[in-house]
């Protein structure tokens, strides 16, 4: 780093701010502070080692007192955990987020054609633009969904796109999460606890405000609803207190005014949904659902699901209600199919990509697996139906008994892998204790779509918070920060 740069990059908590090959989203190639990120680095400079502990300490209890945990998996030492959250906030200027905003526009717009396309006419599959048998092998493809009708052909109405930003300083689309995508309530939260704890600076920047993603998510729901009910009923279905994302569930239906049910709620009668309330059965028009289609109806699909509700397939097969997402949306998130989605966007839109994907290897390619077989060392393999940062194997940082083990696995089930390159992807400064220390972060913005697209301008900056690591996900160590758009 070039000491004499501006905004005191000599400053004793900067001493262990290294930069290398990777994009550093607050110091540029020069070595001084890019000029968005200036008067924040004066604000975090000017505080002392113990006001920057006394405001971190102040926002642990916060998420303390409200509840704000994720579970860990398959950990010893407990499952219940305070999410993780940087005070540093990531900034991203105006003119990048308009050119997000076009590419996350583009892509929902696609998928959302794509995912009526395969259950109807299929038309992208006999053109051989997708693979027809990629598509019908995926686990999430759901033949109940073939033929019917969706409300306004919205499949997607709710998805969090993971992007990263790489060398060149480009964003590329990491994944697309349209089945129950999570996280928006850490956005809000970090939000709130980032203004409260830094008023002035924040009032100063110019940030672009996130508070009305709640009240976007009600407008979206309604604007999905059953022809005919004007003023419709919405309900979040939740999996129950033991889901890693209740905290979530109950936020956002406190927000939007919303009921909180679960799948005992409700009740099927003539092919209409209702839900018990203390005044007796209420209709539903639309479930905003936060339950996986295997779980949602044990009638149609896991018969062994006590988390949804016998009949409800049904009632959303005859019009009567709207599931937010709807069945079967999985098979376009499969990260199979995500290697085909630039020819999904331009043999829909006939548009090149605004946002480009992630190079990717599939496993059902012999040429693509015997290179990823020979590689293992050097790549990151993925599962095709895995989230949470869970069933992947990270070359770089595996041992020869792990590499043996994925490689087991893909030759006996290649549809379910896919193999990309280690990334180098971006890091953005991030107060570790108290120092200033860069560490690799990726970006999630939520897209609403239903009359019209709607993307708050942020998301939820994922931080891979351990020294070194790449894996942004809480379930493996990392965190969140606030991500700041600015007006100009």
């Amino acid at each position: 780093m070039n000491s004499n740069g501006p905004n005191c990059l000599h400053s004793p908590a900067l001493r262990d701010y290294l930069l290398d090959h990777a994009y550093d989203e607050m110091i540029g190639s020069d070595g001084h502070v890019r000029p968005h990120y200036r008067a924040l680095m004066d604000a975090m400079l000017a505080l002392s080692p113990e006001e920057l502990r006394k405001r971190k300490q102040s926002a642990d209890l916060s998420f303390l007192t409200q509840g704000i945990t994720f579970t860990v998996y398959g950990r010893e030492e407990g499952t219940e955990r305070i999410f993780p959250y940087d005070l540093f906030p990531r900034i991203i200027t105006n003119a990048e987020w308009v050119n997000i905003s076009k590419g996350l526009t583009q892509r929902i717009t696609a998928l959302n054609m794509f995912l009526r396309d395969i259950y109807h006419e299929g038309k992208i599959l006999s053109d051989g633009v997708v693979p027809r048998e990629l598509v019908y092998s995926c686990r999430h493809f759901r033949r109940q969904m073939r033929g019917m009708q969706v409300p306004r052909n919205v499949y997607i109405a709710v998805a969090g796109t993971d992007l990263l930003r790489m060398n060149d300083g480009e964003f590329v689309v990491l994944e697309d999460n349209l089945r129950v995508p999570s996280g928006v309530s850490y956005m809000l939260t970090n939000r709130r606890l980032m203004r409260r704890s830094f008023p002035q600076l924040f009032l100063n920047s110019g940030v672009q405000p996130v508070e009305q993603y709640t009240q976007a998510l009600s407008s979206t729901l309604r604007s999905v609803s059953p022809e005919g009910r004007s003023e419709p009923t919405i309900v979040l279905l939740t999996p129950g207190i033991y889901n890693s994302a209740y905290f979530e569930h109950t936020y956002l239906a406190r927000q939007m005014g919303i009921e909180l049910v679960e799948g005992r709620d409700l009740v099927i009668h003539d092919n209409i949904v209702y839900m018990r309330t203390t005044a007796g059965l209420k209709r539903v028009d639309v479930i905003y659902r936060r339950v996986d289609d295997d779980f949602i109806d044990p009638l149609v699909f896991r018969s062994d699901s006590g988390l949804g509700a016998a009949g409800l397939f049904n009632a959303y097969r005859a019009g009567n209600v709207t599931l937010a997402n709807a069945f079967g949306t999985g098979v376009a998130d499969d990260k199979a199919i995500y290697a085909y989605v630039p020819a999904i966007i331009r043999y829909y839109l006939t548009e090149d990509p605004v946002l480009n994907n992630v190079e990717t290897y599939l496993m059902t390619d012999p040429a693509m697996r015997q290179h990823t077989l020979q590689n293992l060392d050097k790549l990151v393999v993925k599962a095709v139906g895995e989230s949470g940062g869970y069933g992947m194997l990270i070359g770089p940082h595996s041992t020869a008994e792990e590499r043996e083990e994925f490689k087991r696995r893909i030759e006996a089930e290649p549809r379910n892998y896919i193999a990309q390159p280690t990334l180098s992807f971006s890091r953005s400064p991030c107060l570790i204790g108290d120092r200033i220390e860069p560490r690799h972060v990726d970006l999630r913005p939520y897209i609403l779509f239903g009359d019209k697209v709607t993307i708050v301008p942020g998301g939820l900056t994922r931080v891979a918070l351990e020294k070194g690591s790449l894996v942004v996900n809480s379930s493996q160590g990392g965190g969140s920060k606030d991500t700041w758009v600015l007006n100009r």
